[in-house]
C-alpha cells in the first residue's frame, strides 16, 4: 500500500512538473488587441536579484505602426514566466511615441543596495523616414525604481549627453556638427560590468542616422552610451565603421572587454556583425561579420549568462534565416563568441511571413534562458523557457 502510494505520488508530480514546462512555452504576455493597445512590439525582458522577470514592450494604441501614440508597457512575472501579472503604463508621452525601452538593474550602487532598475527609452515627434530627412527629433531619457518595477521615478532628459542632433529650431542647444537625426536604443536589455576595470559602467547600445539619408540606409551607425557614477552623467563611444550599422546589443566578455552584436541595414550581407571593445566600449577594434550568425535584417539580443573556464558564456537570440524573419534561434557560446556550439530552435512556421521576430533574452538559472519574442505576425509577443544544460 505505501509503494503504491509512493508510486502515484511520483506520477502525480511529474504530472504536475510537465504541467509547468508545458505552460512555460509561448507563453503569452502582450496580444495585439488587449489591454488598451491594438499592437505590441520591441520586447525587452530583465531579472531582478529576487528573481522576478521584468517585460517591457512598446504599447502602440492605434495601429501597428512604429510611429504615433505609443507607450511603454511593463509586466512582471514572480514565478519565473509561468504567470505574469496585470500590465502597467511606464511611460506615456501623451499622443507621441516613446518607446525603445533598455532596462538594466544597478546592483553597484551603495546608495540602493538592493538595486535599481534604469529604464532607457526615446521619443519622437515624426515617422522615422521623416526624422532622416531632418524633419523631426529623438530625444533620449531615463527613469528608475528602486522597489522592483512597481512606481517609476520622474523622466530625466540626457539628450544633450547621448545624441547628437542639429535642431536648433526646436532647442537651441541642440546644434552639434554632427547631425544626428534618427536614434534608437538597443532594442532589448542595457548592460552592466560586473567584473574588472569598468564594474558597475552601464551601458547601453544604440544607433544613429547622420546628415542627409543615404541609399542602402548608409547614414546609419552603431555607438553605445555609458555612465560610471549610476546615471549621474553619460558618455558617448565612437561610432562602429559598419555603414548601415543599425539595431544592437551589447554584452561584458573575459578580461573586462564588450561586444556588439549588430544588424546589417544594408542587407547586403546577410549575417550580424561583430564589434570588440577594449576599453568599455568607449572605441572598437577587431570588427567584422560573423558568418556563423545569419539574419534577414532584423533586432537580436545578445547576454552574458555565466564564465566557462575563464571565459564568458554567451546566449544569443535572433530569427536565424537570411530570407524572413523566421527559425527564431538561441545560441550558446562557452568562449566569448567565438563560436556557437549549441543551438536551440525556439519557433519556426513554415510558409511566407514574419513568424518570429524581435527577441530578448534573460537568464532564469543555472541551466535555463527565458526568450521574450514576437510571434505570428507580431500578434503577441511570447515567453518561453530553454534549458540549455
Amino acid at each position: 500500500m505505501l509503494r503504491r502510494t509512493l508510486v502515484l505520488s511520483v506520477i502525480l508530480l511529474s504530472s504536475l512538473f510537465s504541467t509547468f514546462v508545458i505552460a512555460q512555452q509561448n507563453v503569452p504576455v502582450f496580444v495585439s488587441g488587449q489591454e488598451g493597445h491594438k499592437s505590441y512590439r520591441i520586447p525587452a525582458i530583465i531579472n531582478l536579484p529576487n528573481g522576478n522577470l521584468l517585460a517591457f514592450a512598446e504599447g502602440r494604441v492605434d495601429h501597428a505602426g512604429d510611429y504615433g501614440d505609443v507607450n511603454i508597457v511593463l509586466k512582471i512575472s514572480n514565478d519565473k514566466g509561468f504567470t505574469w501579472g496585470a500590465i502597467k503604463t511606464v511611460v506615456d508621452y501623451d499622443k507621441l511615441q516613446a518607446g525603445n525601452p533598455a532596462p538594466v538593474v544597478d546592483l553597484t550602487d551603495p546608495a540602493y543596495p538592493q538595486g535599481r532598475i534604469f529604464l532607457f527609452y526615446n521619443t519622437g515627434n515624426n515617422h522615422e523616414g521623416e526624422v532622416r530627412k531632418g524633419k523631426g527629433l529623438r530625444e533620449v531619457w531615463d527613469i528608475t525604481s528602486v522597489d522592483g518595477g512597481l512606481n517609476w521615478s520622474a523622466p530625466v532628459n540626457i539628450t544633450m549627453q547621448t545624441h547628437r542632433p542639429k535642431q536648433p529650431a526646436v532647442n537651441p542647444a541642440y546644434n552639434f556638427p554632427e547631425d544626428w537625426r534618427s536614434y534608437a536604443n538597443t532594442p532589448g536589455h542595457a548592460m552592466q560590468f560586473n567584473s574588472g576595470k569598468y564594474k558597475g559602467r552601464i551601458y547601453v547600445a544604440a544607433n544613429h542616422s547622420a546628415g542627409d539619408p543615404r541609399p542602402a540606409f548608409k547614414d546609419y551607425r552603431a555607438h553605445g552610451f555609458y555612465t560610471d557614477d549610476h546615471g549621474k552623467t553619460f558618455h558617448l563611444s565612437e561610432n562602429v565603421n559598419l555603414e548601415g550599422g543599425n539595431e544592437n546589443m551589447a554584452a561584458e566578455i573575459s578580461k573586462g572587454r564588450l561586444m556588439l552584436n549588430l544588424r546589417n541595414q544594408q542587407g547586403h550581407v546577410r549575417e550580424r556583425y561583430i564589434a570588440l571593445s577594449d576599453d568599455g566600449g568607449q572605441t572598437w577594434k577587431d570588427q567584422h561579420f560573423d558568418k556563423h550568425l545569419p539574419d534577414p535584417v532584423c533586432q537580436g539580443s545578445l547576454l552574458t549568462i555565466g564564465k566557462s573556464w575563464g571565459r564568458a558564456v554567451l546566449a544569443f537570440s535572433n530569427a536565424a534565416d537570411t530570407v524572413q524573419r523566421n527559425n527564431l534561434t538561441v545560441r550558446i557560446s562557452k568562449n566569448n563568441g567565438k563560436t556557437w556550439k549549441k543551438n536551440f530552435l525556439v519557433y519556426n512556421r513554415p510558409g511566407k511571413g514574419d513568424h518570429a521576430a524581435y527577441s530578448d533574452v534573460v537568464k532564469i538559472d543555472k541551466r535555463r534562458v527565458g526568450v521574450f519574442y514576437e510571434q505570428d505576425g507580431y500578434s503577441k509577443i511570447v515567453f518561453t523557457a530553454v534549458k540549455w544544460r
